[in-house]
């Protein structure tokens, strides 16, 4: 008698699963190589359980923390008591740079406010093209940071952390959803040229821990837009494919050695840079634009200012990139705070209303969130000399003002309260509401609040989309955050 045990029926010998697979490995190929001729949809996060509200964002990042008073949160009693003293049972939220004044004199605002559109929403007369768009943006005075300064708030809004290291949003986007464009990057950063103030850095657009494929290509202005994509002299387009091709050969061996996911993200940025020869010229090319558009934007060419970038937003949007950032520098106002931002008016207002206007005639600001304002606002109070007709505010995170529109925003509405001097948020009561990440306020919207209503605008759980790094699972809103259910349509 055999003391062998009977065969599993279910077992499988190595010379079985080759013979019973042939089919199925060649099935993986064939869709491998399918897929290297169609998009990079590479998302982890899978299809979302609700359907989204946007399909992309466009984020005009105005760096710098403008001065809410003198654009979107009207306080009369400052006016009223313009260069009085600050009454010393006020909240100050301030950085250094005040700490020293002997006194702390109350600056009211230079312009005048009025209510526009049906909806009546009270905006500065310095932004008299933002009245034309009153009944299509959220007005949100009730905005707070945990950062005073810029650069850790700078990095704590587009990052979810004040220290550096992180991946910003747009990153995020990406991670979480992939793409469906094959010509162009999902995620294009433009900072306006000639750019004075704080300094930006390529890692507010970097994808920190996450696969580099997922960080944002950086637009310039001129002859190339993209550093490094245009042929070299004496270089045919031919030349170029055949020298791509055999990179990639040698990359794939260098693969199969190491098994570093970098080397394939390496080999998809060259395919991708190679395509974006074609696609990148067509999109900065404003010829085709109607002049009636172009004066819309008060922009005849793609020259790299905050109007240009604008309506490059609009066409890149139109093309499929689903998250677009501008950087708008100069809102630093320690002083000469009246003419600084009558400049900057001029040079952000029209074309950031203009975006809005051109996405609604054309049906893309239904699926498209636009997102208005900076890292932190400014102080109440006078910092520096305060003369008859200038002065300077200092930086303050206890609220400060943003705005959205489309996207499944609720257009036509202003979100918070502050108190009389602005320098705090209050119920509509007008009591004092004091809350931070730890613990949500219907009232107030923290920084994480915010990422965390952009996500779920976009079909995104923030709560679910993570990241394991270095023994951590990490989140875009680290693990706080809550959706701000107010601003939903």
């Amino acid at each position: 008698m055999s003391t062998l045990p009977p065969l599993d029926p279910f077992a499988i010998n190595r010379r079985h699963f080759f013979e019973k697979s042939a089919t199925g490995i060649g099935g993986m190929a064939l869709a491998s190589m399918l897929a290297e001729g169609s998009s990079d949809n590479s998302g982890v996060y899978g299809l979302p359980k609700e359907m989204p509200k946007a399909k992309r964002v466009i984020y005009l990042f105005q760096s710098g923390g403008p001065a809410q008073h003198e654009l979107f949160d009207h306080k009369p009693y400052l006016r009223e008591h313009h260069g009085k003293e600050l009454p010393s049972d006020v909240r100050i939220d301030a950085t250094g740079m005040s700490s020293n004044q002997s006194s702390l004199p109350m600056a009211g605002s230079f312009v005048d406010f009025a209510k526009h559109g049906k909806s009546g929403q009270e905006m500065s007369e310095l932004i008299p093209y933002h009245h034309k768009i009153a009944d299509d943006i959220c007005i949100m005075r009730n905005v707070y940071s945990d950062a005073i300064n810029h650069d850790p708030a700078i990095t704590f809004i587009q990052t979810g952390a004040q220290i550096a290291g992180r991946p910003c949003i747009g990153s995020w986007f990406s991670y979480g959803l992939g793409s469906d464009n094959r010509d162009l990057p999902n995620f294009i950063v433009m900072v306006s040229k000639n750019g004075k103030g704080q300094p930006l850095y390529s890692r507010l657009w970097g994808s920190g821990f996450l696969d580099s494929h997922h960080a944002g290509v950086s637009f310039l202005p001129g002859k190339d837009p993209v550093l490094y994509l245009s042929n070299p002299d004496g270089i045919c387009g031919s030349g170029r494919r055949a020298m791509l091709d055999k990179l990639k050969d040698l990359n794939r061996e260098q693969f199969k050695s190491e098994l570093d996911p970098e080397i394939e993200s390496r080999i998809a940025q060259y395919e991708m840079a190679y395509r974006m020869q074609t696609s990148v010229p067509e999109v900065t090319d404003f010829s085709s634009e109607p002049q009636h558009i172009k004066d819309l934007y008060g922009v005849e060419e793609a020259d790299g200012t905050y109007a240009a970038n604008c309506l490059m937003a609009r066409r890149l949007a139109e093309r499929g990139v689903q998250f677009i950032q501008l950087y708008h520098q100069g809102w630093d106002a320690h002083g000469g705070l009246p003419n600084k931002m009558k400049g900057l008016a001029q040079k952000t207002d029209q074309a950031s209303a203009a975006l809005v206007m051109d996405l609604k005639q054309r049906g893309l600001l239904d699926d498209t969130l636009v997102i208005w304002g900076g890292e932190f606002g400014r102080t109440a109070f006078c910092q520096g000399r305060m003369t008859k007709t200038s002065y300077g505010r200092d930086h303050h995170k206890a609220s400060f003002s943003m705005w959205m529109a489309g996207g499944g925003i609720k257009g036509g509405i202003t979100v918070g309260h502050t108190n009389k001097y602005g320098s705090g948020i209050v119920d509509a009561d007008g009591a004092p509401v004091h809350a931070d990440k730890h613990h949500y306020h219907k009232d107030a919207i923290h920084v994480h609040d915010l990422q965390a209503t952009i996500l779920h605008q976009l079909g995104i759980d923030h709560t679910k989309l993570s990241y394991k790094f270095q023994g951590r699972r990490f989140r875009l809103t680290d693990v706080h955050g809550q959706v701000v259910k107010e601003l939903l349509a």
